[in-house]
């Protein structure tokens, strides 16, 4: 008798085939769920909707601080991102490096501490020596204003001074008036695609800077993982035909550029993108967005360690503290 599961995950190229029934997941009679705003799939999981659902790693770890995380992850990463290009800063501020940023305001998009963010500030911590704690913080919506997320913990270390956006501003705004000096987001400004010259990227050229870091650490950071809850994730069976769905999905993805690639990707319309793609995959190798423990370790090791360090763990939490124990060996 199939295991009836409801699964959510924002409609990405590598989930579609989940989303679009191609791919079943074996012994589940599965019913599929997205969202218009992935973060509206992360509150909805904490309210009890789904049984699997795609997690921000920072919001999945906020509940290992409670008596027990009702929450364990499947070393699944539908969302994964280089930061460096994620920071904005106000072209009059004078800011070059990330240095430079010590003694700054700085807008965070959502939280203190989102998952962009974290992956950033522990890059500026190991490689440039800033600390979150040297910076003030502005925490908001870029284009839109947001409420505080009152549905996930919001742990603010000592010593450090965050605000919310006031009632009506926004992070772009902000910056683009000198408000606030710099911005990490997962969102671009949308000020910047018009062609304001008041805001820029702190890496201009970051595409170099981020092959450059992979070259350097093997680190493609991942942003979400797939949470379970506990009672599920001690179903071994169970736990690995969700995960061998998920990857099965994010392969028929990858085939598809492969198969695109004897064609030049004439399906595509981003000139030159056989020669991106040809790029990416000599660097990041044939599977190039990889799911798995073994693949990843590194990956979701420096990212339980910069949660710590940025005080928004207790302590220190290892891979096999938060991975599902039959995917230990992935």
């Amino acid at each position: 008798m199939s295991t009836k599961l409801r699964v959510a995950s924002y409609t990405y190229e590598h989930t579609a085939a989940l989303l679009d029934g191609r791919v079943p997941i074996d012994g589940v009679d599965a019913t599929f769920e997205t969202a218009p705003l992935v973060s509206d799939i992360f509150r909805r999981t904490v309210e009890g909707h789904y049984d699997v659902a795609e997690y921000g790693l920072t919001y999945f770890l906020r509940t290992f601080d409670l008596d027990e995380s009702p929450f364990l992850a499947l070393p699944i990463f539908p969302n994964r991102n280089f930061r460096h290009s994620s920071v904005f800063v106000n072209t009059a501020a004078g800011i070059e490096k990330p240095q430079d940023l010590a003694g700054r305001t700085i807008g965070e998009f959502a939280m203190f501490g989102h998952d962009p963010g974290v992956w950033i500030k522990g890059v500026f911590s190991d490689e440039y020596g800033l600390t979150p704690d040297q910076s003030r913080w502005v925490i908001g919506g870029t284009d839109h204003p947001i409420p505080a997320f009152d549905w996930v913990p919001q742990p603010v270390p000592g010593g450090i001074d965050v605000r919310h956006a006031g009632e009506g501003e926004t992070l772009g705004a902000m910056l683009e008036s000198g408000e606030i000096d710099a911005l990490i987001s997962v969102d671009v400004p949308q000020s910047l695609p018009d062609g304001s010259t008041k805001i820029a990227r702190l890496f201009p050229d970051y595409e170099t800077v981020e092959r450059d870091y992979y070259r350097r650490t093997g680190i493609f950071p991942a942003m979400h993982i797939v949470a379970v809850p506990r009672e599920l994730a001690a179903r071994d069976d169970l736990m690995t035909s969700i995960y061998r769905a998920f990857c099965e999905a994010k392969d028929i993805a990858q085939q598809e550029y492969r198969q695109g690639a004897l064609k030049q990707h004439m399906g595509v319309v981003t000139p030159w993108f056989s020669s991106h793609f040809e790029e990416n995959r000599a660097l990041l190798g044939e599977d190039w967005w990889p799911y798995g423990l073994g693949a990843n370790r590194k990956v979701v090791d420096t990212f339980l360690r910069y949660h710590y360090e940025q005080g928004l763990s207790r302590r220190l939490l290892t891979s096999e503290d938060v991975i599902v124990p039959a995917l230990l060996d992935t």
